[in-house]
């Protein structure tokens, strides 16, 4: 059968996964006009001022659409971390050894073209948003924001002489049986000191809680391997629409003498919204999302940090503490948590105490350019 690849075609880079992986898959897209937005240069602040640091790849048998790659790069990382380094993101492909040799050669290519010594994927499309391939435990639905693929991708990244790194996982919290954490005397103190205190998360300061998160982010996470600090305009446009589906109960942002020190943002899970409208907006998909809305169970923690000069100090576990407590009180069961790194200690050893049980086992996969 016919294979051809075709450059910069959306509708068909959207088309590609659900056509390769099924009805029964526990891939989730994203929203059409969210993805449209992602891949685009015109809408997307990380390709704005270099519309050309960007592009599309889809792989067609026949005509039709089964396999997608995108090949991009972030300059500020390459700056930030010295390196000569493209990127590939959301490559989803049937189990097809042509096509998928076809789409990471396009990638290649590319790379090679514009000098970079080395390409690495999956990016979706930085850091702070979707990374890694799925290489263990393929059988957890993933939560909002959680990458997933099948097992054939690892294989095929492997038959072309990528190399797995930077291992991470994700977890999942039961809720119903898990414990809020205890207060021990570093938390008390944190509770008794009037330096300290959580400010409501009202639906119309949603946007001034959000960038107080941003400033925490690229705090807390400025000596983080990969990490490169998000710029307002990035934020905003990843976190434009969390006003619509945030659920400002799940939430919680501390402050310290007036500014903001932690915060841990979780969203309900969006997954099973998708699936059941296509992840396209239709007559129906009002209707969907109001029934999501008052019986969704599963919410996704999306990123957690502490300023630099709080860290050690019993902050995290009183916010945590807070967190779980108010997903208890909304009727939630599961809370996901997106990706954290084998590196961080720190971290994992918070999962392992709460009795949070590991889901996708994930790794980065990269191939040197000669």
């Amino acid at each position: 059968m016919t294979l051809e690849i075709k450059q910069g075609d959306f509708e068909a880079f959207f088309q590609a996964p659900l056509n390769a992986y099924g009805e029964n898959t526990h891939y989730v897209s994203p929203l059409k006009s969210d993805l449209q937005r992602f891949v685009s240069p015109k809408t997307n602040p990380l390709f704005k001022d270099h519309p050309n640091d960007i592009c599309i790849f889809t792989a067609h048998q026949s005509g039709k659409p089964i396999g997608r790659i995108t090949a991009h790069v972030h300059r500020a990382s390459n700056r930030k971390h010295n390196l000569n380094r493209a990127y590939f993101g959301y490559f989803d492909c049937a189990d097809n050894k042509d096509a998928a040799t076809a789409l990471l050669n396009a990638a290649e290519l590319w790379a090679k073209e514009r000098g970079f010594d080395e390409i690495i994927g999956n990016f979706n499309l930085t850091a702070m948003q979707q990374i890694g391939i799925v290489t263990d435990h393929f059988d957890f639905a993933p939560y909002t924001d959680l990458i997933y693929s099948p097992p054939h991708i690892a294989k095929h990244l492997e038959e072309n002489g990528y190399v797995a790194e930077f291992p991470m996982t994700t977890f999942e919290l039961d809720l119903e049986n898990a414990e809020a954490p205890a207060i021990g005397p570093k938390q008390q103190a944190v509770l008794d000191n009037p330096d300290f205190e959580f400010r409501p998360i009202k639906r119309s300061e949603i946007a001034d809680r959000m960038e107080d998160s941003r400033k925490i982010l690229n705090a807390s996470f400025a000596r983080n391997p990969m990490f490169v600090p998000v710029s307002k305009a990035e934020y905003d446009f990843q976190a434009q629409d969390m006003k619509w589906v945030m659920d400002p109960r799940i939430s919680a942002v501390l402050y310290w003498k007036g500014q903001p020190a932690a915060c841990i943002i979780c969203i309900p899970d969006l997954n099973p919204f998708l699936k059941k409208i296509g992840s396209k907006f239709s007559l129906n998909a009002i209707w969907h999302f109001l029934w999501h809305k008052f019986t969704c169970k599963r919410a996704v923690l999306i990123f957690s940090g502490v300023i630099p000069e709080l860290q050690g100090q019993g902050v995290n576990p009183v916010v945590l503490r807070q967190v779980i407590l108010a997903l208890k009180k909304a009727k939630y069961t599961h809370l996901g948590n997106t990706w954290i790194a084998d590196q961080n200690k720190a971290s994992l050893a918070q999962k392992s105490k709460a009795h949070a049980r590991p889901m996708h086992r994930l790794h980065l996969y990269k191939k040197v350019l000669n």
